[in-house]
């Protein structure tokens, strides 16, 4: 089993490629779409370098893997599978998402809450071949009625995709004031990801290092129950609560949310062009946010 993991630094994410090097066989988990949002010009020179990296390697890509519908950047999904072909896997629960989302941008009937967007739809235990390795999905709600981690095993070692779940321990854990999103679904989602061996390596969809850290795309099981700061061992569910509650209260919109969960919702598809030719995202005016 390979792992290698790209930052996109403007939304300081992390694509990470899963590969049975021999067999020449890999997965792409959350691919970016360059977006500039006062231009409203979108690019794919991110994504394209995950692209050549794995043109170079010769490798087939199987699955592209979106653990969640992501609010704080646009998914690359579609132009990866247009370059390299591959299936694209959601979590089933991204229908109540969907429903959610539809409401508050007001999307016509032809807005598709059955998830048929995507290709495989994962829920609790399901599992993926890639090659050698065993991919099994985990619901981790909490964040997103929908949020998904995937764990990756084969004879060697064990690793796990956790989205947006938890971040590094010097940055804590998800919000949870999105719509449909829930504090104590996120405290029960991360006992089931401490649950696994300590040893194991967790790798980030984020992380937003404090000052003097580099980036980093990894953490461990061990790293997690002995050092987060919002939901270390010692730290109860009602604590976790109460303290993911306030902070949520303080934050404001991430800056994408708008365009990123409009397009990632339909599989990263942007709307039908109007009779001009150019499409156009919804903004919905006093809505979001305090």
């Amino acid at each position: 089993m390979q792992v290698h993991s790209f930052l996109h630094s403007d939304t300081e994410t992390y694509t990470h490629v899963l590969a049975d090097a021999q067999k020449k066989l890999c997965a792409m988990i959350d691919p970016v779409l360059d977006f500039d949002s006062k231009s409203g010009r979108a690019t794919t020179d991110s994504v394209d370098k995950v692209i050549a990296f794995i043109r170079e390697q010769g490798w087939q890509l199987v699955y592209i893997i979106e653990t969640h519908a992501h609010a704080d950047h646009l998914s690359a999904a579609i132009h990866t599978k247009s370059t390299l072909g591959g299936q694209l896997v959601m979590g089933q629960h991204i229908t109540e998402v969907q429903k959610i989302f539809k409401q508050i941008f007001n999307f016509d009937t032809s807005f598709r809450t059955d998830a048929s967007q995507f290709d495989i739809l994962t829920d609790e235990g399901d599992t993926l071949a890639l090659g050698s390795i065993t991919i099994t999905a985990m619901h981790v709600p909490g964040h997103t009625r929908a949020d998904m981690a995937y764990v990756a095993a084969d004879d060697e070692k064990t690793v796990a995709f956790v989205g947006d779940t938890l971040f590094a321990p010097d940055v804590g854990t998800a919000r949870c004031d999105f719509p449909g999103g829930d504090a104590k679904m996120l405290y029960q989602s991360i006992q089931k990801l401490l649950a696994l061996p300590e040893d194991t390596v967790m790798y980030l969809c984020h992380d937003y290092p404090s000052e003097g850290r580099k980036h980093c795309p990894t953490t461990t099981v061990s790293a997690q129950k002995q050092g987060n700061i919002h939901v270390k061992d010692g730290i109860n569910e009602v604590e976790f609560v109460q303290m993911r509650e306030r902070r949520d209260a303080t934050l404001d919109m991430p800056r994408l949310i708008i365009p990123s969960v409009q397009i990632n919702i339909d599989a990263g598809r942007f709307p039908a062009p109007e009779d001009n030719g150019t499409s156009y995202l919804k903004v919905p005016i006093n809505l979001l946010g305090q």
